[in-house]
């Protein structure tokens, strides 16, 4: 998962990966809420470490892309203030749970628990909330369990192939041969 990464078209819209295809998109603006919890928040801004056991939250409302391989998030271009975030990308492989919470009071949202990317800006234990604005959520936590389902799923096979193709041995003219006699064998074992 990478903070500000995700390359963007002219139209602020993401640029596929190779091999990538939108499954579902909420791209009118601000129809999507994204709320991250970063624990122990990195240096941000000036600051010249890190938090203390503290936790950086981040807000902000946009456009929302789900592919075949990762769940794209990116705010509007040309707001009145600058947002605190501009993009957030989540290869589907780096979300470690997830949980549709239905209270009595307000909005439907999905918590993801994300597991950061190595340079990505963001910290082990990092959380995502997302609420919709315009529609219900329930469709897309499905599309996005199954989706996620099928990448993990893609991923476990590809780990299994690569485990059973073994090397292939030859035999080397200047390796010694194996001879039939033995010299340290039990009393009475023929060979």
């Amino acid at each position: 998962m990478a903070l500000n990464w995700t390359m963007l078209d002219a139209r602020h819209q993401p640029i596929p990966l190779h091999d990538e295809s939108t499954i579902m998109s909420i791209d009118r603006d601000s129809q999507v809420e994204f709320s991250m919890t970063i624990p122990d928040a990195p240096p941000s801004g000036i600051a010249a470490t890190g938090g203390i056991g503290g936790v950086k939250k981040m807000k902000e409302r946009g456009k929302l892309w789900l592919t075949n391989k990762r769940l794209i998030f990116t705010t509007p271009r040309g707001g009145k203030a600058k947002p605190s975030f501009e993009s957030l990308s989540i290869p589907l492989d780096a979300i470690l749970s997830s949980k549709f919470e239905q209270p009595y009071f307000g909005a439907n949202f999905v918590v993801l628990d994300i597991k950061p990317s190595v340079g990505g800006g963001l910290t082990d234990g990092t959380s995502v909330e997302i609420r919709f604005y315009d529609r219900g959520l329930f469709e897309f936590v499905s599309v996005l369990e199954k989706t996620r389902e099928r990448v993990v799923y893609m991923k476990r096979q590809a780990a299994m192939e690569d485990d059973e193709t073994l090397p292939a041995y030859t035999s080397s003219g200047s390796a010694p041969r194996a001879s039939n006699s033995y010299a340290d064998t039990p009393p009475g074992y023929v060979a």
